[in-house]
């Protein structure tokens, strides 16, 4: 599946791309380079990512659905219990 996003969150990224190579590498980078650094990351970087995402949620719902019986269980024919 590829990673896509909006024009919006594009830009934002662009953005701070931009703002870490000046803050922390002591350089400018323009526009273009920070939109080509970024399809590298979303390309390269983007589906490790994606993929542990899919993963750790596979497991929370997995452990969710194996505690079913615990947390969702009601017991029956309790009207007349014993006293």
């Amino acid at each position: 599946m590829a990673l896509t996003i909006s024009p919006e969150a594009k830009k934002r990224l662009i953005g701070s791309i931009k703002r870490y190579f000046e803050e922390h590498m002591d350089e400018e980078i323009g526009d273009l380079k920070a939109d080509l650094l970024l399809d590298y990351f979303l390309k390269e970087i983007g589906p490790t990512v994606y993929n542990q995402a899919i993963a750790n949620a596979q497991a929370f719902f997995q452990e969710k659905v194996a505690d079913l019986d615990g947390s969702c269980y009601e017991p029956e024919f309790t009207f007349w219990k014993k006293g």
